[in-house]
């Protein structure tokens, strides 16, 4: 009995023989070159078909010394604001022609080593790194390595890790809905969602609590309520706003997913925000503007901020020995509704 052969891969030799053209030909064919006569590339990728042709990408990168994809790797794909993150990402990144190898991690490290490791493994030619909670940054530059370059975004690493940093200036953010807040008249003034170990939950905490400082006000411990940024665990932690009396008037969120769960949580126990308790958020996501009622918010423009460290790991790519960046995002404080509250005679302290 004969054994079957095992197939064998087709080449650009094979392709080339097929339709009478030379191998250098089908490569710029299978690159989209324009060099190319429309008639002669209509018969190239005829022959493709028919022979059933697959590009080995990798295979080219190795012989090209170079990668046309980025990873974008994002703690939480499950919040709006790195949607629409990503897609800033993903736009830029195809103006560059480069193609993006998306991963999330759902803020877990294990999964985030595990997501690293299989993206790797397509030898992208950058890394846009959104980290998880709990993130170690000499841990993850030994997986990562020397050769990749790599944009740490929003969420700063512990230790010292040597990549370009995209920063929101959360400090400054924080504290502008804070202010908002003091001047609408409220003095007892929430801080809602993060957690403490988190770097950019830290910063706006402390942009919160500085902004009261000025104000002489010292916020209570019931004022700060610790729970995951999203937006069924700040509607579940409203309750925690109003267990001792007096209770706050309004909340600074975490981000625009804590303050909808917040508004959420209001609405459940017949409190109204805009109305009878102010409520700000932070990210100013597609939804905020078009929320019941519309919130007012820190806008950071999420798309834009995609497109920025887009392009600023390409910048990395293609200047691999420039000393490492660190670049502040600009905010400004969106008003709308949620925070337009007419306060009940003695709720100002």
């Amino acid at each position: 009995m004969s054994l079957r052969p095992a197939t064998r891969r087709i080449t650009l030799t094979d392709v080339a023989r097929g339709c009478g053209v030379s191998r250098a030909t089908v490569s710029l064919v299978l690159r989209g070159s324009p060099l190319v006569h429309a008639d002669t590339r209509a018969r190239v990728e005829a022959e493709l078909r028919r022979q059933g042709y697959v590009y080995h990408r990798g295979a080219a990168n190795l012989r090209r010394k170079v990668s046309n994809s980025v990873a974008l790797v994002i703690n939480d794909l499950s919040n709006p604001f790195f949607a629409e993150f990503a897609a800033g990402v993903d736009e830029a990144l195809a103006e560059a022609g480069y193609v993006t190898l998306l991963g999330s991690t759902g803020e877990s490290t294990e999964r985030q080593r595990a997501v690293l490791g299989s993206l790797l493994e397509h030898d992208p030619a950058g890394i846009i790194l959104s980290p998880a909670e709990g993130s170690d940054g000499a841990q993850l530059h030994a997986q990562v390595g020397a050769r990749t370059p790599v944009l740490v975004f929003n969420r700063a690493l512990s230790g010292e890790s040597g990549w370009d940093f995209l920063a929101l200036d959360n400090v400054a953010g924080a504290r502008l809905a804070t202010e908002h807040l003091l001047e609408r008249g409220h003095r007892r003034i929430a801080f809602v969602g993060g957690h403490r170990d988190s770097s950019s939950c830290r910063q706006r905490r402390e942009g919160y609590r500085a902004a009261l400082a000025a104000a002489g006000i010292g916020p209570e411990p019931q004022w700060l309520v610790e729970c995951a940024p999203t937006r069924l665990e700040a509607a579940r932690a409203v309750g925690a706003l109003f267990v001792r009396d007096p209770a706050p008037t309004a909340a600074v969120c975490y981000n625009d997913a804590v303050a909808l769960g917040v508004m959420a949580g209001l609405a459940q126990r017949g409190r109204h925000a805009g109305v009878d308790f102010a409520v700000t958020g932070f990210d100013d996501i597609p939804e905020a503007s078009v929320s019941a009622p519309p919130l007012t918010t820190i806008a950071v423009d999420p798309r834009m901020r995609g497109r920025q460290a887009a392009e600023l790991v390409l910048q990395r790519v293609h200047g691999p020995d420039a000393a490492p960046r660190h670049t502040v995002a600009p905010i400004r404080l969106q008003v709308r509704a949620s925070s337009d509250t007419a306060l009940p005679p003695g709720a100002i302290a």
